[in-house]
Order: structure tokens, then sequence, then C-alpha cells
């Protein structure tokens, strides 16, 4: 792979450079490219057209993206968006994540335990306002702080000047600040989910490769005061899909790239951070694994968490790759020099930004230490188990709720508390005998790489892993959704008065964190946002906003078409059909990941085998983008994006339109398995509009 991405670089090395747009970008709707598009397919998306699409868009809170496609609140993302949701859903005699789901009326539709859904209504740039806290004679640190207060309270104007959920994002490293205003939606209900291996079919071998034969969909419905909304915009149905080199786009919520980053942070991604993440992943697997082997309800329970687990190895591993292909890194490394130079020939702008570039780079070494010690802790505190999660959020309420508001820390302001009661009061099943496995194999993880520092004794007091995991787990009852109720409508004092182990261990650990978070604020955050501004500045100063920023889970439009590419000495075609599928799991005999459900065999003679499955186009997406509509020109919904494929992984850091692809479920495809596998004509007519 690695000597592929190197000579598809080296053929196209002009894809990303600022100015040439291609079909590269994840762009802000307030700076698409219009001009580009028209230039290219003839087409000019009009006010209205890009309102429409953002209003019919969607964000999933806990990740991925999705759209509506009809006025009924229906809502169309990912199984594997939706996955996670399913299976809190999901009990042991009804795994709707094996065997599916499908809802025959609005009464049958089940109610997520805890899923938030966001519609971006509008959004403002608000860049001078933030700025205008800094003042001249305050250190990085303090402006951080300064910015920090701003920004809390823009946000509790905003709410309560519009009710609406209002995040104050930032772009282009600090380069610029806008406040996105959101309608949030917390009544979300499951309409309908294939099985599991419908969705995943060719299962982790395919994940990340194309051709592919996937129906990665499922169905939601959004409703307000127990009805179903009447969605004023919505996507409409395509009739027949798009053709080959036909302009689509993708609209949706990239969750991260670093493609604005220094060289500098390239660097320590490839030799520090993604070799421990890479590292952390493989053991959490074998961790689940071990678990898993229990039994059929501990499989069962690991599986969703399994699966995400595997996609992020093959989707780090890619990026890894692509970090330690010369031909990315010399590129990174050339588009950054020619801006430095450019800086450097304006005795005004070197002063004032010419030595950015160095200073991250020094704050970045002086800090490794203390980024290794703070990755090591982040494992046990944040990741091993939820239930800590829960009593740190617990104890930070009680220590927070009676400062004013501009005094909390950040997620306890007044516009913040509503989800995190939200979060807390979730009725998700845990469970204990997974939190203890995840537990004691985190503290040997940690133990074995970092040693034992005072946070890792607070954990075992004495024990060993194990015991110390155990006697956690046994003895909390915060896994109890009614005594996190119970502990909610306590005051503050009697909270942190609670003789719940984890509550206890959080209030122990709390003071080390905050005094961890004042060291990265003072040393690390402060210094790197003051020196990436300055970066932001040099960019505008020299590209203007030809550029687009850095993919944050903010809604985002990419442009493309329709288009096969050259794989492995061959063609990789357009779209693929029905026939594909059934060739492949008669290729391996029905092995267990190429084996659709029954009732693809039983139904067979009722499909139109020439029916498009998958399709790939030159859509510049990242991960977050799951979910996301793939529509036309008319916004009719032309496909359902659900992955790139492999040659796209280095895709955070670089975009090449030779070879990156976003992989969708077609639009016919949809239609064709509701109708004729599931027999869900009501669904596909009210997707259809019939």
């Amino acid at each position: 792979m690695k000597r592929f991405f190197t000579i598809v670089l080296l053929l196209s090395l002009t894809a990303a450079i600022p100015g040439i747009h291609a079909e590269e970008g994840m762009w802000t709707y307030d700076n698409l490219p219009i001009k580009d598009i028209k230039e290219k397919y003839g087409f000019e998306p009009t006010k209205e057209w890009l309102d429409h699409a953002r209003l019919s868009s969607v964000r999933f809170n806990d990740g991925g993206s999705g759209s509506f496609i009809s006025p009924n609140g229906l809502v169309m993302t990912n199984h594997h968006v939706a996955v996670f949701q399913i299976q809190k859903l999901s009990t042991p005699e009804n795994n709707y994540v094996d065997k599916g789901f499908l809802a025959n009326s609005y009464d049958e539709e089940l109610k997520c335990a805890d899923l938030e859904l966001n519609v971006l209504m509008s959004m403002e740039n608000i860049t001078d306002r933030v700025r205008s806290a800094e003042k001249d004679d305050m250190s990085p640190s303090e402006k951080l702080k300064a910015v920090k207060d701003e920004v809390a309270k823009i946000q509790k104007e905003e709410k309560e000047a519009t009710g609406l959920r209002c995040d104050v994002v930032n772009l282009y490293q600090g380069g610029e600040y806008w406040v996105y205003r959101y309608k949030k939606y917390t009544d979300i209900r499951l309409v309908m989910a294939p099985e599991r291996m419908a969705a995943y079919f060719g299962g982790d071998y395919d994940n990340f490769t194309y051709p592919r034969w996937d129906l990665d969909m499922t169905f939601f419905r959004v409703y307000e005061d127990d009805k179903p909304i009447k969605s004023e915009n919505y996507f409409k149905w395509s009739k027949n899909g798009a053709k080959e080199n036909e302009l689509v786009f993708v609209t949706g919520h990239p969750g991260s790239t670093s493609r604005l980053y220094t060289h500098a942070e390239l660097l320590n991604d490839r030799d520090e951070s993604m070799p421990r993440n890479l590292d952390l992943i493989d053991y959490f697997i074998k961790t689940l694994k071990d678990y898993s082997a229990g039994g059929e309800e501990q499989a069962r329970r690991a599986l969703t968490t399994l699966f995400y687990l595997a996609n992020s190895t093959k989707a780090r591993g890619g990026m890894y790759e692509g970090l330690q292909d010369e031909a990315i890194m010399k590129k990174h490394l050339d588009e950054e020099k020619a801006l430095i130079s450019k800086i450097k020939a304006n005795p005004e702008w070197n002063k004032l930004y010419g030595n950015a570039w160095d200073n991250i780079a020094k704050i970045i070494n002086d800090n490794k230490e203390f980024s290794l010690k703070h990755f090591y802790r982040g494992i046990i505190v944040y990741r091993a188990t939820s239930l800590l999660g829960k009593a740190l959020s617990f104890v930070r309420y009680a220590k927070e709720i009676e400062k004013p508001d501009m005094e909390r820390r950040n997620g306890y302001h007044d516009t913040q508390i509503e989800g995190l009661k939200f979060s807390l009061l979730s009725p998700a099943p845990i469970f204990k005998d997974l939190e203890e496995a995840k537990l004691a194999a985190f503290l040997k993880f940690v133990i074995e790489k970092s040693g034992k520092d005072n946070v890792v004794e607070m954990f075992l007091q004495g024990k060993s892993p194990d015991k110390a995991a155990h006697a956690l787990i046994a003895n909390t009852k915060m896994n109890d959704v009614n005594y996190r109720k119970e502990l909610w409508d306590l005051d503050p004092d009697e909270i942190l008065e609670s003789d719940d182990p984890f509550i206890k261990l959080a209030i122990k650990l709390d003071p080390v964190l905050e005094a961890d978070k004042d060291y990265y604020d003072n040393n690390i955050a402060g210094q790197l946002k003051e020196e990436s501004v300055k970066i932001a500045k040099a960019r505008f100063a020299v590209y203007g906003k030809s550029i687009y920023p850095d993919a944050n889970f903010t809604l985002r439009l990419s442009y493309g078409s329709i288009k096969g590419y050259k794989m492995n000495g061959t063609l990789a075609p357009y779209k693929t059909t029905l026939y594909g599928l059934y060739d492949r799991a008669l290729s391996f005999d029905k092995a267990e990941d190429f084996n659709p459900p029954q009732r693809y065999w039983d139904k067979q003679n009722k499909l139109d085998l020439a029916t498009p499955v998958n399709q790939v186009s030159t859509n510049d997406i990242i991960g977050g983008n799951s979910g996301s509509p793939l529509i036309n020109k008319n916004a009719e919904v032309v496909g359902l994006v659900f992955d790139g494929n492999i040659e796209s992984l280095p895709g955070r850091y670089i975009y090449d339109m030779e070879a990156n692809r976003t992989v969708s479920v077609h639009s016919s495809y949809i239609i064709e398995a509701l109708r004729k596998l599931y027999d869900a004509n009501k669904l596909a007519d009210e997707i259809q509009g019939k």
C-alpha cells in the first residue's frame, strides 16, 4: 500500500495546493467554491439550494451524519452510525443488531435511550468579538482563559435569545470563530435497521475497500411532544440515482482532519501519538475478545465495540501508512516551506508570523514527557470504565453548579447542564462484568507501559489490578440509572458525601486532573493557540479564503462526481450490482463474513440482480461523514455515504483526486431491498413520496 500511495502522489502533486480546488475540500456553507463548481460542471448552487441542503442535514451527536428524507421526520443514516443505539435497544431475547428491526407503525417505533440530533439553523462569524477578549498584555494562558470565558458568555446569550443549542466553533486553527445555532432533538425512535450481515457484508476484510456490496443503512424518526415532527426541509428521492461522471454533493459532518497542521505536528503524530493509539487499540481488541470468549451473551455485549475498534485499527493504520510515506510528508513540508518563504519575503508579515512554525516545534518537543504521562492517565480515567466518567461528572457538577456561571469549568455552564443531565440519566444498560474486565485490563496496560504513579495508586489502593477493579465495580451503584437519578436530585454537598466507591475515587482524582489541566493550559494549549492563530493569519494574508478549514464535526459540503478509478493494475467500476453480491458470497462458499441473511437466498428470484448496490465518487470525506446523503444538483438522494476506499485513508492529511473515493449505498438498492427483501413497502412509499 505504501508504494501505491507514493506512485499516485507523484503523479498528482498539485491536487491539494491552496487555490487549486479540483474536487478537494470539506467546505463550510459560507465559503463554497461556487465559481469552480460552475466552471467545471455548469451548475451554480443558489442560496435557496444551500439553505435547503443545510436544513435537511442532520448531525448525530454521538458521531456521524444523517438527513431528513420525508416530511414526517424520517431520518436516514448508516447502520454503523446507529449500531450503538440499536444495541442499547437490544436484549438477549431480541438482538436487533443481528436480526434487524422494522416498525410497521408509529406505535412500534422504539425510543432511543440517549440519542441527540442537531440541525444547523444559522451561523454567524463572531471572530472580532471573541478576539476582543484578548489583551496585548495577557500571557498566552490568560488569553486562552479570556477566550473561553467569552465563548461561554456568548453561548449563554445566544441560547437565551434563540432557545437553540448554540456552539461557538473555531475554524482554521483559531483563525475564525463562528456561532452555530442548532435545533436540538432528543426524542428519536428507531424505524428500521437491516441485519448486521446485510449492513456489513464482507466484514472487516472488505472494510475500507471497494468494490463493495453493503446495505449500510438505518432509519430513525424524530418526535416532539410525542408526535413525529413535520420536517419542512427534506431530501426527495432520485428516481434512478446518478450516472457515471455526474455531479454529486455530500452534506455532512466530517469529524477531524489535520491538513492545516504544521510539519512538526505531523511528525509528532507519526512518531508519538499514532503508534501509542494503535498499541492501545490492539490491546483493547484483545481484552474484548477474551471477554467475548466467556459466552454468547458476552459476545453480544462486546460486538459493536469490537467492530468500532477493528474499524479504528484499519483507519488509523492507513493514516499511519500515510504519515510514513515520504511523498506525502515531502509534499506537506514543501507546501509549508512555500508559505513560510512568502511570509519571510514580506518584512511586516515576517515580524508578525515568521517564528510561529519554530515555536510550535519547540512547544511539542519541550512537553513530550508530560504528553506521555497525560496519555496513559487518560486511558484509565476516561477509557477504562464509563462508570468513573459518570462519577467524575457528578463530582464536578456538585463543585461547579453553585458558582457564578462564568466561573465554572467548561461542560458545566448553564447552557450545558441540560445536555449533561440527558447523558448522565440515560437508561442505556451498563454491564458490570464488562466494565470490570475493561478496568482490570487497562490498569495492567498502563502499569506495564508507564508504571505506577499516584493516579494508578488511587485505583489500586494496595490491591492487584484484578482485585482493585473487582472491588470498585462490585460495590458501585453508578450502573443503576435510578441511583443516578437520586444523585442528581441531591444537594451538591450530599452528592460529595456519597459512599459510592467511584464517587470517592472521583473526589480524589479531580484535583490531580485539574492540576494536569492547568499545566496543559499554561504550557501547551495557550501557547499552541497563540502560534496557530499566527499561522492562520499568515495563510489568510497569502491565500485569502481560497482554502478550507480542517474538519471539526461541523456541517460541510463537498462536491465531486461518480467515477471509478485505477486499482491493482485494473479498473474499479463506478458501481457494483446484486449479481456481484451473490458471486462474492458463493465465491467464498458463504463463509461467515460473506454470507448475507437468509432472506437474500429465500427471495433471490424476486430481485432485479442488475440493481446497483454500491458506488464510488470523488467527494472529499472523512470519519463523521458516515451517514451523509449523496445528492445530485436537484438535491435528490442518489446514495448514502458509508465509507472511503483504502486509498483514501491518508485523507486525514492529504487529498488525492486520482485515488480517493467515497463509497455509498446506491439509492436504487435501498428501495429494492426495502420492497423485495424486507417487505417494507410502507417505508419505501414514504421515502419515495408515494
